[in-house]
């Protein structure tokens, strides 16, 4: 099952079961609900900043060395084309190989690239969904929230149609966030 259709199942079985939920509290407790973006939360706290700035410096690192071995590729292929008139059909048929292998091994560290960089994504959002859950509990349970919902945003699956301002707990959750991840 998708992520997207696990969400969504998660949350028909919420909006379902949230009206019996305030039905079974009664009069006896206010029910308190609650939004978040952890979108937001990772993008404008101090120690998310400090995290998103590390992985877009660590992509753009490997990026330039990319760069400088596809610019590399492209001169050897140049080079290639300007002296195959003077070579025999045996050398020309080696260089053409060595040259196939080069950009198969370029091809193969771009590739390792892209897959060590979505590890790197995945990591990161894991590891800051946790410390996002725990500043959002501690900000829940401060004022008497007892159910927060994620709002998801432009970037990710929108989750929450509308809310009201008022219940939106994102900058309280950025602050929580903050203080505890310094």
């Amino acid at each position: 099952m998708s992520i997207s259709a696990f969400r969504a199942l998660l949350l028909a079985v919420l909006f379902v079961s949230i009206p019996l939920l305030v039905a079974s509290f009664g009069h006896a407790a206010e029910f308190k609900m609650g939004v978040v973006d952890p979108q937001s939360v990772l993008e404008k706290s101090k120690a998310g900043k400090r995290a998103l700035e590390g992985l877009k410096e660590y992509v753009s690192t490997r990026q330039k060395l990319l760069a400088k071995d596809e610019e590399e590729l492209r001169n050897t292929e140049k080079q290639l084309k300007e002296q195959a008139p003077k070579w025999t059909d045996t050398e020309k048929k080696e260089k053409e190989g060595q040259f196939r292998g080069k950009v198969q091994d370029f091809q193969k560290r771009a590739q390792e690239f892209n897959a060590e960089l979505q590890k790197k994504q995945k990591e990161l959002v894991d590891e800051y969904m946790k410390k996002i859950s725990t500043a959002t509990q501690t900000v829940a349970e401060k004022g008497g929230v007892a159910l927060v919902v994620d709002k998801g945003s432009e970037q990710t699956v929108k989750i929450v149609i509308y809310n009201k301002d008022t219940i939106d707990l994102t900058e309280q959750v950025i602050k929580e966030f903050d203080r505890v991840n310094k």
